[in-house]
């Protein structure tokens, strides 16, 4: 397979910004890619969310769980970590039976478990999963092929995860995790949203 040049890793949208060419056309994707993807998120709710979406969304694409996090926050009570945690065997059936989000009983049970591991951490989430950013760095990201699935942080936060007890948090989720939570900006070198502001997104829910 041939590399994709500089100018075929973006897109230009209705607006004429260039973007990551991974948005597509899709308009819900270019809102994604322009107010979350690669900014800073802190705290523990909303990084659980990340968590648990980036879980969910393994061998699917990510667009099929963007369109579904409204149902998914409906289902887990919008990820509050002590709710999750007290769900029990009855809520897991009822949410494999709800075609709102993914049926999938192991990683239902997955998020549930990792609830209950993050409300037992003894430590915040955001702390430790912020312990393993690299080191912020000038970056000339020129193509979508500069950009790695995986990396020695993700592999290093993926093996304490599981230690601690987390599940459905492998290497290529946790990059996953880093990208869309900001630990890296993958955004690349010709797009608007290319590395330039170290704007921190902090939680709000979606009215």
């Amino acid at each position: 397979m041939s590399e994709l040049p500089e100018r075929a890793s973006v897109i230009a949208g209705p607006d004429g910004l260039d973007r990551c060419a991974w948005v597509g056309s899709d308009a819900e994707y270019r809102r994604y890619h322009d107010e979350e993807w690669g900014r800073p998120l802190l705290g523990d709710q909303p990084l659980f969310e990340k968590l648990c979406l980036e879980g969910f969304q393994a061998g699917l694409s990510w667009i099929t769980i963007l369109r579904r996090r409204p149902a998914f926050r409906a289902a887990f009570h919008d990820f509050d970590i002590d709710r999750v945690a007290a769900m029990d065997e009855a809520d897991v059936e009822r949410l494999v039976a709800d075609a709102a989000i993914i049926r999938h009983r192991g990683k239902i049970e997955a998020a549930i478990g990792n609830a209950r591991v993050t409300r037992d951490l003894g430590e915040s989430l955001t702390d430790l999963i912020w312990s393993f950013a690299p080191p912020r760095r000038p970056q000339r990201l020129g193509s979508l092929n500069d950009v790695p699935a995986i990396t020695p942080e993700s592999t290093a936060l993926s093996a304490e995860l599981r230690r601690r007890g987390y599940r459905f948090v492998g290497p290529t989720t946790m990059y996953a995790l880093m990208q869309s939570a900001g630990l890296v900006d993958d955004h690349v070198q010709l797009c608007h949203r290319a590395p330039r502001e170290t704007a921190v997104v902090r939680f709000k829910t979606p009215e």
